[in-house]
């Protein structure tokens, strides 16, 4: 086995491993699309400057298994908004850079509709190639100001993007009334942030994160128009 071999065989391991601790049941070929996600991500990043993470074995636990935390719970919002007759769920990610977790969502959600959003072209295009080469039906790179979006989406996501009122000010054109929801993901519970919310918005829940292999706070804040 070559060193790459090793190396891929031990980040495939750990991917596997953390997976299995969320509970998320990912198939062999979702596993393979999340290790080929990030060697793109690390084959881009020398050019384009995606993320600031650089090393493969920081971005497996800072990335990926940073936003796989998040995929459980999206599915059960999902589920139930599914379950409420609605049919298939677009979900944006604002600020999604190198996609994270648009990306993730992406590929562990299969029927949701996921459109990623930058102000920068380039990072819009590599979510173009990312769903070329992942053969990614259901996932788009849009090169846009998220303000400038009308389209209606039934979830708004944000990663470590901008202040949670800064976030739903500027995407409140894009969510679909009145069932629509946003999902930030933070570090620390954002206690400043939330008592600075407009008063048109409501938390709904805050929701603790466990990310396996990461001794961080995480959270997601979920907020609906109140």
């Amino acid at each position: 086995m070559t060193t790459a071999a090793v190396h891929n065989d031990a980040l495939r391991k750990q991917l596997q491993a953390g997976a299995d601790a969320l509970a998320l049941g990912l198939t062999e070929a979702q596993i393979t699309q999340l290790l080929e996600f990030l060697s793109l991500l690390q084959k881009w990043n020398k050019v384009y400057n995606l993320t600031a993470v650089r090393d493969p074995q920081e971005m497996l636990t800072h990335h990926l298994l940073d936003s796989l935390a998040a995929v459980g719970p999206l599915r059960r919002h999902v589920a139930a908004q599914t379950g409420e007759g609605g049919g298939a769920v677009r979900l944006l990610d604002v600020g999604s850079g190198g996609g994270l977790p648009g990306v993730v969502f992406a590929i562990c959600c299969p029927d949701v509709d996921v459109s990623c959003v930058d102000t920068v072209g380039k990072k819009a295009a590599f979510i173009q190639q990312a769903a070329v080469a992942l053969k990614l039906r259901n996932l788009h790179g849009v090169h846009a100001r998220v303000e400038t979006l009308t389209t209606p989406f039934d979830i708004i996501s944000c990663r470590a993007f901008a202040s949670l009122p800064d976030f739903v000010t500027w995407s409140q054109s894009a969510l679909a009334m009145p069932h629509g929801v946003w999902l930030a993901m933070k570090g620390k519970h954002p206690a400043d942030e939330i008592a600075a919310l407009p008063a048109e918005v409501q938390v709904f829940h805050v929701e603790q994160l466990t990310v396996p292999g990461l001794d961080a706070e995480r959270c997601i804040v979920w907020m609906k128009p109140a």
